[in-house]
């Protein structure tokens, strides 16, 4: 888990526990990693990750991306900055993807985002284009997954939302283990060679 918010202890981190919690009870370890607190910068197109496997920038994002090539899946955590991510765990995300070269398919993903009152869903659409790039199921829960609060502790009274944190963490343990299951005996799905086409010619 990605824990994007620059308050480690934060709402943020509490709507990734409690979806920990669930992950727990069904068998499956997770980790944290805070990077809301970082100097982690954008991506600088310098194309250095093509040749090496790695960004160029020795920071969190290689670090963590040594975690994801080995993980069964990736939980993103955000709060909600004017209707978006935020601007640390983008540089973030967009680094850890372009620069982290092995095959990501069939991990399973899923985001939690956290405001105040709005914009929740606007970052979940953002967060989960990450994942659907990269052949990456999204695991769900029984609402759009997010909390409610602003002052640090306030996520915890938002019961419908913890509720929605759990539910993901049941979902998203069912999926992977699913999925681990099927690949032991199928593999992953076959691939097509990519075909880009650009609308400049």
């Amino acid at each position: 888990m990605i824990n994007g918010s620059p308050r480690p202890n934060g709402n943020t981190f509490t709507a990734l526990s409690e979806i920990g919690k669930a992950l727990e009870s069904n068998g499956v370890q997770f980790e944290i990693v805070d990077i809301g607190n970082k100097a982690i910068r954008g991506c600088i197109a310098c194309g250095s990750c093509g040749k090496t496997g790695k960004c160029v920038f020795d920071d969190e994002v290689n670090a963590v991306a040594e975690k994801f090539k080995d993980c069964d899946g990736l939980i993103v955590g955000s709060p909600v900055y004017f209707a978006n991510a935020a601007g640390t765990l983008v540089s973030f995300l967009d680094r850890l993807f372009m620069s982290s070269k092995f095959d990501k398919t069939m991990k399973v993903g899923a985001c939690v985002c956290v405001a105040r009152r709005g914009g929740i869903t606007a970052t979940f659409d953002q967060l989960n284009k990450y994942f659907t790039i990269s052949g990456m199921p999204i695991a769900s829960s029984n609402y759009w997954n997010g909390v409610h609060g602003a002052a640090p502790g306030e996520s915890e009274k938002d019961a419908e939302g913890l509720t929605t944190m759990r539910t993901l963490g049941n979902n998203m343990a069912f999926l992977i283990k699913a999925i681990t299951e099927y690949k032991q005996k199928n593999g992953i799905p076959a691939k097509e060679p990519q075909i880009r086409t650009n609308f400049i010619r």
